[in-house]
């Protein structure tokens, strides 16, 4: 026997004997972890939130060895006013209005744009716009002479109005849709998502080159000119996937323009699920969406908006398909951490099973459960920027707080069907 294949044989036997007596069991683990850096999140948090947060990654990040599942912890975060302050659906809206990218539809009939227009809404728009193009060219709304189609585009989309006060939309699932979110990417009917891509591209400049407090013309009126990244948020993205977390964005806003702002962040399009259209053979839009769960493509009848962002959550991010998808799934198929800011948030929020981020505008159901925080995994903290104040009085949590799906207002109520108290606006 050689004397390298005598060491070979004594390293072997010894190796043997440390796994008997489980030495190598306990010190593994040590030795990675050892050569692991946890990310640690940057200052600028409410109160202990910082600290919830890095609790958060430290349990269930990759230096950890003890965590039940090797498999990536997922995360995810809604986008307008969560990740960025402002809306980037509106944004995007209003370049459209300003470029003129928004086309008149088929026939001047407007409510081929959305299945739930109002016929007050519909005829309104086609006094507007119906002389200023041919139906599926643009419309000059970024013109002198458009600014009334202009101005009557931004009213619907904008308070779900008429300029003269008619209701513009109605027969919506408000759990499951909004019809003014929706109605941005059908509008968009036409374009590629390229194109789109290109829209995006080109309003996120603007806005992000833009002051904080600037506002732009749109029409005869004036909207909101600006967006910022939110920093503390982008530094939290930035921890958790070098943490080993899996980090998703759910919005309410079209999938091709939430794709270009969530590079800003490091999350890429394929980690991005927004309004989706469906599309024409040649791939350009149509007025009509794809569907999740039990709801077909072209029904129209569900978005990423409260049901409807669990939905597609359990089908893009967990693989869940058919009707199931739109079921609460085992703690184990559902992901660990989820931040938002609004009542579209709820179900996805509610999901998390670890920790959830609330950032605090005032939003009735969502601050109720927030600040009842009946289980212990809700965390508030005031916008980054421009943080409201305090709201003067409590939130109607016991008798109109939740939004039913048929628009009937109710009280709150937790897993247990026990109502929520009204609550006293607290993290401001």
């Amino acid at each position: 026997m050689t004397p390298s294949s005598t060491v070979r044989r004594l390293q072997a036997v010894g190796a043997a004997a440390a796994i008997a007596a489980g030495t190598l069991v306990a010190t593994a683990p040590a030795a990675q972890a050892a050569h692991c850096a946890t990310p640690r999140l940057a200052a600028g948090w409410y109160g202990d939130n910082q600290a919830r947060l890095q609790q958060l990654i430290d349990q269930y990040g990759k230096c950890n060895p003890y965590r039940p599942s090797r498999a990536k912890p997922v995360a995810v975060f809604d986008w307008d006013n969560t990740v960025v302050k402002n809306d980037v659906g509106d944004a995007q809206m209003y370049w459209l209005l300003r470029n003129g990218k928004i086309r008149q539809p088929a026939a001047g009939d407007w409510t081929a744009t959305s299945r739930y227009l109002t016929p007050a809404a519909a005829r309104a728009l086609a006094d507007a716009c119906g002389a200023l193009a041919r139906p599926g060219t643009p419309l000059p709304t970024g013109t002198p002479a458009g600014a009334g189609c202009a101005d009557e585009l931004a009213a619907v989309y904008g308070t779900a109005a008429t300029r003269s006060g008619a209701a513009a939309f109605a027969g919506w699932d408000h759990r499951t849709i909004e019809p003014a979110y929706a109605w941005l990417p059908q509008l968009m009917q036409g374009w590629t998502a390229s194109e789109v891509r290109g829209f995006a591209a080109a309003a996120r400049a603007e806005n992000l080159a833009a002051p904080i407090g600037a506002v732009q013309q749109v029409g005869s009126g004036s909207a909101t000119g600006w967006v910022r990244y939110y920093d503390q948020q982008k530094d939290l993205i930035q921890g958790l996937r070098k943490a080993g977390f899996d980090v998703w964005i759910s919005s309410a806003s079209p999938q091709p323009v939430v794709e270009v702002w969530a590079k800003g962040v490091g999350v890429a399009a394929d980690h991005v699920i927004g309004i989706r259209n469906t599309t024409t053979t040649g791939g350009k839009f149509t007025a009509h969406l794809q569907g999740c769960g039990s709801v077909k493509d072209g029904a129209d009848t569900m978005i990423t908006y409260i049901d409807g962002k669990r939905c597609w959550i359990n089908k893009e991010v967990f693989g869940v398909r058919g009707a199931a998808a739109e079921k609460v799934q085992p703690a184990a198929r559902r992901q660990v951490f989820a931040a938002g800011d609004s009542d579209t948030d709820i179900s996805f929020l509610r999901d998390a099973t670890a920790l959830r981020l609330v950032l605090n505008r005032n939003k009735n159901e969502l601050m109720c459960r927030a600040y009842d925080d009946s289980d212990g995994k809700w965390i508030v903290n005031p916008m980054f920027i421009e943080p409201k104040k305090q709201k003067a009085a409590p939130y109607p949590c016991s008798t109109t707080g939740y939004v039913d799906h048929d628009g009937t207002a109710g009280p709150v109520r937790r897993g247990d069907t026990s109502v929520v108290p009204d609550q006293t606006d607290r993290v401001f």
